[in-house]
């Protein structure tokens, strides 16, 4: 069985909660929290793909402002 979940490069761990009947994860290898969840694989899988769609954006939002105030 397959406890992770992999989309650009990042890796979401991958666990099950019996008593709340759903998948939860967080993106593991960053120094960030970053958490995800769904009541299916696909849920999941979905949910995981636009946590680190928007991590992603809002690092890129980070450089660009910090940019600016360089400027």
């Amino acid at each position: 069985m397959n406890n992770y979940l992999h989309y650009k490069e990042y890796i979401g761990s991958v666990e099950f909660s019996e008593e709340d009947a759903v998948f939860h994860g967080k993106v593991i290898g960053i120094k960030d929290l970053i958490s995800f969840e769904g009541d299916s694989v696909s849920a999941i899988t979905e949910d995981f793909h636009n946590a680190v769609d928007e991590y992603l954006d809002f690092c890129h939002k980070q450089i660009r402002n910090s940019e600016e105030v360089r400027s």
